[in-house]
């Protein structure tokens, strides 16, 4: 575009402004008006810069009043605007018929010094086109070249479609000259791109005018088409067309952020230790951290933290903290650095799927105002690869095994290089069973395969550092502050005692617990539960921790026994509402014990609730409408719901003791920051375990350790199969070196007793080899001989390659536990003999996940009624499988029975009348019922063969005899994921929007994700129950995202179609001959 000549800019703007005549405008400019001083220089320059780019499309009201259409400007009397345009046109078009004559002195001053140089900025909505053009008409005689352009003050006040005119009038003259076909090409390409950028409206776009290059071939009248007729129709169609209105505002906050963004870049590419206006992020930011989430300023330790050189130098970082630090700020803010500053993707991996659903909600509001993606890998949701962007980054938040096939496909792809950085949430969890694993195999093959991805690590929970940061290489952070004070204290029998560290036992007393029980009372309330909580609620909020479910429902009836009816007055109009919201998200049904609970401000929280009861009890909380949770463990790991004191009810989760990595993540959740002054946690022990206890509160945190070997089928062979897959390693040699890399790799000294590294490697190969994932190919030694036979053992000897099978590769593409792959196999070959689609039940049980068939044994009587209520193709689906109806009555009667039945496929089959019952009945509550099992079991459940479903769809398309699964495994995936009526399906693909308030916005007449897209935040909450201001935002701003995505996806499709191939045979023919 520099090539075709000076810039012509202009700022649209809908403001009437004081024109100048244009005798004024064209005055001949004298020596020294020519000749601009250095400070008219500077203010030129920063209002070239302030020009940028407007957003915000505002239709204007429709006129059809001719009287009024123009305002100022419908005047056609000898001074009127159009006149002078007329004037100027005379002028404009007839330089090309003198060009043969003298040409008058006025007019080659004008054209020649006033003109030239001048610039014109044209700015479209939502994209910044620049406009570049210089011509010069060649004088035939041999006078010298005249430069004609447009006066610049005059343009600025013009409309853009009579700005386009005047170029394409003007480039129609030039065309006359020995322009170059270079110059042409160009030309014609800066008018495309505007024509093709500006709105869609009534304006008609003059065609470009090419008489002159073709010669002399056309009249004078036809090259002179009338300005003024142009004019008067194209500012007719403009005021009856939608006209994008401009914020002076907007548009200087738009530069300004584009100008930091870029600044920040360069920023970030030196060494210089200036951070720009917010660690090295647009002051926007910082703004938008404010609005969002009130923070106006960090921490002493988040600042040290951003700052530290081996963050600046982009090493890889552990830092550790205790619970309410506020860690997750300072990796937000290396997110954007590296999406906004870097342009590269982001990787964030945490536990569970409530968090990240909660973290998508909280960080859509920030993609949509900085331009970037923010995409959900969790469940059944989740592309891979990933759809690779055109010009935004996209921000991917995962759960753990979500992350691991969404880093396994950019390897495969050849794109890892395109992630910038991945923050790895709780990364004590590598330490903890198969999913610490498949955290492991993650951080080993991103560290593997790609020497540009920063990895960053936190935990609250970190003893052995030294082995992670070995295993990381990355350095080490940590801090012991908490924004809020926090008191631990021990409670045995009547005493309260304090725990002080300097103490000779640990501890020292602290006060005696008062409080007047009557005999009832101490029989029911043994531990004095309800004096300990009655000191904080209801003007403070309470957690109370418990070893069971069972025991969270009891303490909080127990406690509620007990309460005065005071605590009923405490904001009863909103319990009221959480009551009837409840009521509605679960189809009329409450549960008893909430029931009696919520008027008093108590409710119990875990795992047996669904995920919408959870999720509006967690709100309630949040927002003081209940001042106490009965909860188990689990919330200590999921969302942060903190609370002025935190009591332990006994020093057990189940029935195994409390492990002081347990102890701290639950009492961390003690102390509001912004809100309490101090926070409290009090453990409750017995007189047995008070040495336990003592041990306990002393003692440093546990180690974390890998379980990659230990977890043989979901660790080191899985990792296996996916290295010789993706061609990370294929011989023995590169696979043992991979493994001396993995965290396991480093604590080998620790972890094997009997075995070395070597043996368990080969081992792990034979059985993949036995199981018919992996084949292998002998090749040459340097001795010159083939081993062809036996795995040796000897590293010397072992020469051989490997290759993944097709049963491997589904396997590892649809992530199949290898302990079930060869059983699924066998159950889809077996389906494809005689598939029964008259229901879904026989697909269902296809996608019944294996490892929730050990865990519940059925109940038979139950089982035996729904089978006997099966249709003659739900039998035989049954018999397909291997399962009777005889066996099953057998079993409810409790009759002996000789024929051996595998109990897995009957357990399994189970399973799958529970979803079954559930799809076709989409009511947790009716299903749980029936078939006597809790509620958030059931959802568990489903949640878990949505999942598998996925996967084993992905098994499918590996598999070309499996051709016929694909199609119906996409919708059943759909129908298992949302289990719910069509119609609110696209509601639910928003994060955060459950079925309940999927309800909710349905109703209330928001049915699509445009709907959601487009509301006012304000509305939703006068519309919408029981829906809080932050939730409304975030609902608006998820939809939004969404909706993005889904757009930028088809766009992305669209230019791929229209893409030439890279293999088209003219290239290939090209390429071969340079």
């Amino acid at each position: 575009m520099d090539e075709c000549g000076s810039r012509i800019r202009r700022r649209v703007s809908v403001r009437k402004r004081n024109r100048p005549s244009l005798e004024t405008t064209f005055a001949t400019p004298t020596a020294a008006e020519l000749k601009p001083s250095n400070e008219e220089k500077e203010e030129e320059e920063k209002a070239g810069s302030r020009r940028r780019k407007t957003v915000g499309v505002q239709p204007l009201e429709n006129d059809d009043s001719e009287e009024d259409m123009f305002g100022d400007y419908d005047s056609y009397s000898e001074n009127s605007f159009l006149a002078q345009v007329d004037d100027l046109e005379q002028k404009y078009v007839q330089l090309p018929e003198n060009r043969k004559h003298d040409t008058d002195l006025a007019t080659e001053d004008l054209c020649s010094e006033s003109i030239k140089h001048n610039k014109i900025n044209i700015t479209t909505v939502g994209s910044f086109t620049e406009l570049k053009m210089e011509e010069h008409t060649k004088n035939q005689s041999g006078h010298e070249d005249v430069s004609i352009e447009l006066g610049a003050d005059l343009l600025y006040e013009l409309p853009s479609s009579q700005v386009l005119y005047f170029g394409n009038l003007q480039n129609s003259s030039n065309d006359f000259g020995d322009q170059s076909s270079k110059e042409r090409d160009c030309d014609s390409t800066s008018h495309k791109t505007v024509n093709e950028e500006l709105p869609n409206n009534n304006v008609e776009q003059p065609q470009q005018i090419d008489a002159f290059s073709n010669g002399k071939t056309s009249s004078d009248v036809n090259r002179r088409k009338s300005l003024k007729d142009h004019l008067k129709s194209a500012m007719t169609g403009n005021a009856k067309a939608q006209t994008p209105m401009f914020s002076r505002t907007k548009q200087l906050k738009e530069s300004r952020l584009s100008e930091e963004i870029n600044v920040a870049k360069k920023t970030i590419e030196s060494s210089s230790d200036d951070l720009g206006p917010f660690y090295s992020l647009p002051s926007k930011v910082r703004d938008l951290y404010v609005q969002f989430k009130g923070i106006e300023k960090l921490y002493e330790w988040q600042h040290t933290c951003l700052t530290l050189n081996s963050v600046q130098e982009r090493k890889n970082l552990i830092y550790s903290l205790p619970t309410s630090g506020g860690k997750t700020l300072v990796a937000e803010i290396l997110m954007l650095q590296e999406l906004l500053c870097r342009r590269k993707d982001v990787l964030m991996i945490l536990p569970y799927v409530a968090i990240v659903q909660e973290k998508i909600s909280g960080l859509s509001s920030f993609g949509i105002e900085l331009g970037f993606f923010v995409e959900e890998y969790a469940g059944s949701k989740g592309k891979f690869p990933p759809i690779k962007r055109r010009e935004k980054k996209s921000l991917y938040i995962a759960t753990i095994e979500k992350g691991h096939g969404l880093v396994n496909s950019l390897i495969e792809t050849g794109r890892i290089s395109s992630l910038g950085l991945v923050v790895v949430d709780e990364l004590h969890m590598i330490g903890e069973g198969s999913r610490g694993a498949v955290l492991e195999m993650t951080l080993a093959k991103l560290l593997y395969t790609s020497k540009t991805t920063q990895i960053i690590g936190m935990s609250a929970t970190l003893n052995n550092v030294e082995d992670l940061q070995e295993f990381l290489q990355a350095e080490y952070y940590t801090s012991q502050f908490r924004p809020v004070e926090l008191k631990e204290y021990l409670k045995i029998n009547d005493s309260i005692c304090e725990v002080d560290s300097k103490a000779e036992n640990g501890m020292t007393f602290s006060r005696l617990l008062n409080y007047k029980y009557s005999d009832t009372l101490k029989k029911m309330d043994p531990d004095h539960l309800v004096a300990l909580v009655t000191e904080v609620i209801p003007n403070y909020s309470c957690l109370v921790f418990c070893p069971t479910k069972k025991n969270c429902e009891n303490v909080a009836e127990m406690i509620c026994t007990f309460l005065s009816k005071e605590y009923m007055k405490h904001r009863e109009k909103e319990k009221q509402e959480v009551i009837k919201n409840l009521k509605n998200i679960s189809s009329g049904n409450l549960c008893p014990v909430l029931k009696r609970t919520i008027p008093l401000g108590v409710a119990y929280h875990h795992s047996g609730l669904t995920s919408d009861e959870r999720k509006l009890l967690e709100e309630a909380y949040s927002t003081g409408v209940l001042c106490l949770l009965t909860c188990t463990s689990t919330l200590a790991a999921g969302v942060n719901l903190p609370a002025r004191r935190v009591i332990l009810r006994a020093p057990y989760v189940a029935k195994a003791f409390l492990k002081r990595n347990q102890y701290k993540q639950m009492i961390g959740r003690a102390g509001r920051a912004g809100i309490d002054s101090v926070g409290e946690s009090i453990l409750i022990l017995q007189e047995k375990d008070k040495q336990q206890v003592l041990d306990l509160i002393s003692r440093p945190l546990e180690n974390c350790y890998s379980h990659l070997v230990q977890e043989s089928t979901k660790g080191i062979q899985t990792l296996f199969l996916s290295l010789v897959g993706l061609k990370i390693a294929t011989n023995l040699d590169d696979i043992y070196h991979f493994m001396t890399g993995t965290f396991f790799g480093v604590q080998q000294k620790i972890l094997l007793k009997e075995k070395s590294l070597w043996e368990i490697t080969v081992e792990s190969l034979r059985y993949l080899i036995e199981k018919g994932l992996l084949q292998k190919d002998p090749i040459l030694t340097e001795k010159g001989r083939m081993q062809k036979d036996t795995l040796y053992e000897s590293k010397e000897e072992f020469q051989y390659s490997f290759h993944i099978t097709k049963l491997g590769r589904a396997s590892f593409k649809g992530t199949i536990d290898l302990a079930y792959c060869d059983i699924l196999y066998r159950d889809l070959k077996k389906g494809l003999e005689g598939l029964v689609l008259e229901s879904l039940l026989h697909l269902i049980y296809l996608t019944t996940p294996y490892d929730m068939a050990f865990q519940r044994d059925p109940d038979w009587m139950i089982y035996f009624r729904q089978f006997s209520q099966l249709s003659q193709a739900e039998q035989n689906a049954a018999a397909l499988v291997g399962v009777s109806e005889n066996y099953i009555g057998k079993k409810a009667s409790g009759q002996a029975i000789k024929k051996k039945v595998d109990k897995n496929i009957v357990n399994r089959l189970y399973l799958s009348f529970i979803l079954y019952t559930l799809l076709k009945e989409t009511n947790i509550w009716n299903v749980s019922e029936k078939f006597n099992m809790p509620r958030g079991y059931v959802q568990n459940l489903l949640t878990a063969a949505a999942t598998f479903s996925s996967c084993v769809l992905h098994f499918c398309e590996e598999l070309e005899e499996f051709w016929v699964y694909r199609a119906l495994f996409v919708e059943l995936t759909k129908k298992l994921t949302y289990c719910v009526k069509a119609e609110l399906i696209p509601l639910m693909e928003v994060t955060g929007v459950l079925e309940g308030r999927a309800k909710q916005l349905y109703n209330a007449g928001y049915k699509s994700l445009a709907h959601l897209a487009n509301a006012d935040p304000e509305v939703l909450i006068r519309t919408i129950d029981h829906l809080s201001r932050r939730q409304a935002k975030q609902i608006v701003s998820s939809a939004k995202m969404l909706l993005h995505e889904k757009a930028e996806a088809l766009q992305e499709e669209v230019e791929e179609l229209l893409r030439l191939p890279s293999d088209f045979p003219g290239i290939v023919a090209s390429s071969e001959k340079a």
